[in-house]
């Protein structure tokens, strides 16, 4: 270990499998480098693609071993020459490529914003990713003001912020949730619909008049129900399955962007968008983590928080 670099844990596996090939293991975490920041980690949110890219089951491959975790929040301990921005002390979040379960994260400062007052850093940690990717998707539709849409796992991760987003811009929005769920999802303006058997004609009794757009962040189910209710495959848009099979679109979030992670923390900030934590473990039980992830039917983020 050099001088400058730091002793860590960060969550790590070297096989392809379950939650068990999870491990928490001993590395060192440079200073940062021109432009970047270190960041003293507070919690991360997990992500579905995360637990698919472990099990082998996502087009995504990374080589091994590979380093887990991609967004987070924490307070910036470290910063590297260039980095105006930012200081020794600021509650930032954001999100890299992998490696951000780990005590310290070297991050470009290119990828991380400053967390309002009053926002807590465990719901900042889910912001960079999920948030962004529902605001991205929702930017692709062109959608305005009494535009009728489906959001599909309407209380999970993604679908929860897609949501909100839609609903405070004046569009009407449709969630597929369970039962439980729905309750949230009226508190928040949102219809909700119960998703299974019966899909498409529970969505054209709610939506008789036709429906603008779709987001799905479960499955063929929504996906094949919109098809089928008319809704041109232009209009549907997945990050939950393989998109060119159903001949329908697949946009997700693109590069990470500053100014939108700071517009969603602000929406935090004055009470417009809920983002629920489902559960938190520390970085020690990261397995029990994603195996709650990995069981389903959720609301809102699971998160991991340092010790």
């Amino acid at each position: 270990m050099t001088a400058s670099s730091i002793p860590s844990r960060a969550v790590r596996y070297h096989e392809i499998g379950g939650p068990d090939v999870l491990q928490l293991e001993h590395v060192e975490i440079a200073a940062p480098g021109e432009g970047e920041v270190r960041v003293r980690f507070a919690a991360g949110g997990l992500n579905p693609v995360d637990a698919k890219i472990r099990a082998g089951r996502s087009r995504i491959q990374l080589a091994l071993p590979v380093a887990v975790g991609r967004e987070f929040s924490g307070v910036v301990e470290a910063v590297g020459p260039g980095v105006d921005d930012f200081a020794v002390g600021d509650a930032v979040f954001g999100s890299i490529p992998q490696g951000a379960f780990a005590d310290a994260v070297l991050a470009p400062a290119s990828v991380v914003a400053r967390v309002p007052e009053g926002v807590p850093l465990e719901v900042a940690s889910g912001l960079a990713l999920a948030g962004q990717t529902a605001w991205d998707a929702l930017e692709s539709q062109n959608l305005h003001a009494g535009d009728v849409i489906v959001v599909s796992a309407a209380a999970g991760g993604v679908g929860g912020i897609l949501g909100q987003l839609a609903v405070a811009r004046g569009i009407r929005v449709i969630g597929t949730a369970g039962a439980a769920n729905h309750e949230w999802l009226r508190s928040r303006g949102i219809e909700p619909v119960l998703y299974g058997e019966g899909l498409r004609e529970r969505l054209a009794a709610t939506a008789p008049d036709g429906i603008t757009a779709v987001f799905d962040q479960f499955g063929p189910e929504t996906i094949e129900a919109a098809l089928a209710l008319g809704v041109p495959p232009e209009r549907i848009n997945t990050i939950a399955t393989d998109a060119s099979a159903h001949g329908v679109r697949n946009v997700g979030r693109g590069a990470v962007h500053p100014p939108t992670l700071d517009a969603l923390a602000a929406l935090v900030a004055d009470g417009t968008l809920d983002v629920p934590i489902a559960a938190t473990y520390p970085l020690s039980e990261v397995r029990a983590a994603f195996e709650f992830l990995e069981a389903g039917h959720l609301r809102g983020k699971v998160v991991v928080t340092a010790e």
